[in-house]
């Protein structure tokens, strides 16, 4: 089974990051790294490739300078499996909350959602022919072909006699009759494939499964199971009710249902598992709200708990998910934290092994967030552009009112608590909130916004530290 990781070398991957993420070139390598490592992994024979075992990170460094949209970035890079999990919500085995399992069951639903949209786009097509097959046939039988009513007379061959009906008799259509037919049928699928009659009204069956999930509470906490419809030998059915819908509404409805009979489930989800298991993504954040400087008692008990528990993971054992087992060992591990209050070094020490490579990220400066507010991709200011354009408005921003956001910025997190680029996400809100909301009553379709205005409306907040702490 081919696996889906790209062949980009290590530059091309930083390169594709910087689109979206500013700075952090340290952190952007390292994960190059470790992409292409699973890329040349797989180029290995297969009895070789057991023994090359994922790097794991460690990312440190504040909040808000990209840790999570790198690790993010990198599993869409290689179509990957991703999650995303905070070590705090887990407990040690025995306290009430998530065991450290739980990521995995996550990840695994995770790949069966990726792989399940992939196999949905190969079938699109095809599931739209047949959708849109059974429209024409409903519009058809607005039309009926009528048969002809003919007597009944004896006949030696019992193939071609008429067919006697409640004591009617009535005779096949005539090859005229069925050319017409089909002309007619041709001619619905056309115009539903137009789009001609998406306004009118059908009757379209929809099936919905009966208890598709349920909630239980085994040892390891509360999880859920699902329950396979097709394996229960008919005791849980599906039911089925009638909607009335538009056609162009039915079309999607039809599209998704064809879709689904045409995907192999089972083969969906022993790919899943593959692609879990080989190619699968966890970032662990908050991972050093976990670490603890002594193993005392209190609360620091079930850290340690938590990373003990979490060491069979990272270093490669089987899971049991409703999907089936799945191994860990060659799943990447990326964990980050801020450690503001501990150091990498308080992680027990059989943690810190198996997470080799330490990647330091920088806090962002003043020149990063202007770089941030106008340069990636989907650069803040781009996104407000983008929203009020759906209200008519064209909005621009001169080079000194990134400038000037980004120096506010800068001085709000050095006054109060370093968010890193997430306070350019206040302080855009702040600065846009009337425009947004008086967007569709304004007479003004074209708005310039340029530094006086970003000081007329933001300074007096920033330079006073109390609304700065409550609103910024």
């Amino acid at each position: 089974m081919s696996l889906p990781i790209e062949d980009l070398t290590p530059r091309q991957i930083v390169a594709e990051l910087d689109r979206y993420i500013v700075g952090q070139n340290a952190a952007k390598k390292a994960v190059a790294v470790a992409l292409r490592n699973r890329y040349r992994r797989q180029q290995l024979p297969a009895d070789e490739r057991e023994d090359i075992m994922p790097k794991n990170i460690l990312m440190i460094g504040p909040t808000g300078v990209g840790k999570t949209e790198i690790a993010r970035r990198l599993a869409q890079l290689a179509r990957a499996p991703f999650i995303k999990v905070e070590a705090t919500k887990f407990t040690e085995v025995g306290y009430v909350g998530r065991d450290v399992e739980s990521m995995i069951r996550d990840l695994t639903a995770a790949a069966v959602r990726l792989v399940e949209r992939e196999k949905a786009e190969d079938v699109r097509e095809e599931a739209e022919e047949r959708a849109f097959e059974r429209l024409a046939s409903m519009l058809d039988s607005d039309l009926p072909v009528r048969r002809r009513k003919v007597a009944v007379e004896p006949s030696e061959d019992a193939e071609m006699a008429p067919v006697n009906v409640f004591g009617f008799s009535y005779q096949a259509p005539t090859e005229e009759e069925e050319k017409a037919a089909a002309q007619r049928r041709k001619r619905l699928l056309k115009e539903v494939r137009s789009g001609k009659h998406d306004q009118r009204i059908v009757a379209v069956e929809i099936e919905e499964a009966q208890n598709p999930f349920v909630q239980v509470f085994s040892p390891q906490g509360m999880e859920e199971m699902g329950i396979d419809t097709n394996q229960m030998g008919g005791h849980f059915p599906s039911k089925r009710h009638t909607r009335e819908v538009t056609i162009s509404s039915a079309k999607e409805i039809l599209i998704a249902e064809e879709t689904k009979h045409l995907i192999d489930k089972t083969g969906v989800t022993a790919e899943a598992i593959n692609r879990a298991e080989q190619t699968g993504i966890i970032f662990l954040d908050e991972i050093d709200k976990v670490a603890s400087k002594s193993g005392g008692s209190g609360p620091d008990v079930s850290r340690e708990g938590v990373q003990r528990d979490l060491l069979p993971i990272i270093e490669g054992s089987t899971v049991a998910t409703k999907f089936g087992p799945v191994r860990t060992d060659h799943i990447l591990f990326i964990a980050a934290g801020a450690f503001h209050m501990s150091k990498p070094s308080d992680l027990i020490p059989e943690l810190q092994g198996r997470l080799p490579i330490r990647v330091e990220l920088e806090s962002l400066t003043e020149q990063d967030f202007r770089r941030i507010l106008h340069e990636p991709k989907n650069a803040l200011s781009k996104q407000y552009v983008r929203l009020l354009e759906t209200e008519g408005i064209k909005i621009t921003f001169s080079p000194d009112a990134f400038d000037a956001i980004a120096n506010l910025a800068a001085a709000v997190n050095e006054k109060t608590e370093n968010i890193g680029a997430r306070r350019l996400h206040t302080m855009m809100e702040r600065l846009l909130e009337e425009i947004l909301y008086e967007a569709p009553e304004l007479p003004t379709k074209e708005i310039h916004i340029d530094g006086v205005m970003v000081e007329m409306r933001l300074s007096s907040l920033v330079n006073n530290v109390d609304a700065s702490r409550r609103i910024l």
